[in-house]
């Protein structure tokens, strides 16, 4: 079987979201495009054309790539198709850049074998229905909709917690966004930001960034508040009280996986107010 290695684009978005489904994963034609449009994808086309691997890099703005969307079809595995297409990914950012990616059970010996050390996990819950519970109203605490005039002051808050900026990430996640909130202190900064994205299965809820678990708890309790479904959080190991707001509302952890770093032996420095990330495409 012969499959040759491509840069992808717009066009290959059926495929794309094809391949995804032939791996039982949900990315509909909303989430790849904001790949699309925050990094870029490659894979592999059979002889027929049909995409037959995938993998994205979403470079950040200075020292930073995210990893993800790494697929191979069961009936190409085997032949070195993920190894390829993540290379290609690392090879097309600035070589002084680290990579991160968080990765399966089934990808974490190849990441190994390439040269990732995992340095952290992310906690997946998932919520059949949000189960409202109190939350202690803070003083001085404003939750409101995301204005666009709040943009700078949510990338430089939003850089802090994660360690990178994402300014073209984070402008195509809130354009694709269901809601956007923001947190204010009674001065009008901004404290707090969170996101919910419309999935095909999961109302997605990340990234949220906060002061405190209190106020990250608040902006969830916003952006779920209405929903009848199913929501999806990945938070980042130590929210010990937030995991626990998250289990009293309904949310079960579904597993743990690992977080890897090249290029780099640790994470990159963050003030510990990311409670939720973006997803585990974007990191």
């Amino acid at each position: 079987m012969t499959a040759e290695l491509a840069e992808l684009n717009q066009y290959d978005i059926p495929g794309l979201i094809d391949l995804s489904a032939s791996v039982g994963w949900d990315y509909d034609e909303y989430e790849v495009r904001t790949i699309l449009e925050s990094g870029r994808v490659f894979g592999h086309k059979n002889a027929a054309g049909r995409i037959v691997s995938s993998s994205a890099i979403i470079p950040y703005d200075t020292r930073l790539a995210s990893i993800g969307m790494v697929i191979v079809h069961k009936e190409f595995r085997g032949l070195g198709l993920a190894k390829e297409a993540v290379r290609k990914c690392a090879e097309s950012i600035n070589g002084d850049m680290s990579l991160m990616l968080i990765a399966t059970k089934e990808g974490k010996p190849l990441y190994e074998k390439m040269g990732f050390k995992t340095v952290d996990f992310i906690s997946k819950f998932l919520c059949d229905q949000f189960v409202p519970v109190h939350l202690q109203v803070q003083d001085g605490v404003f939750i409101d909709d995301f204005n666009h005039s709040d943009l700078a002051q949510l990338v430089d808050l939003d850089g802090a917690a994660f360690g990178d900026k994402r300014g073209v990430f984070l402008r195509n996640r809130i354009s694709q966004s269901k809601q956007c909130l923001v947190a204010k202190n009674n001065n009008g900064e901004i404290i707090g930001y969170g996101l919910s994205i419309q999935g095909p299965v999961n109302l997605i809820l990340g990234p949220i960034a906060a002061a405190d678990s209190e106020t990250a708890a608040l902006i969830v309790a916003k952006l779920a508040l209405h929903h009848k479904g199913k929501l999806r959080i990945d938070v980042p190991e130590g929210r010990t009280d937030f995991m626990s707001f998250l289990q009293r509302s309904g949310f079960v952890k579904a597993n743990t996986p690992p977080v890897m770093m090249k290029n780099s032996s640790a994470m990159p420095q963050r003030n510990h107010s990311l409670y939720a990330i973006a997803s585990q495409a974007f990191g």
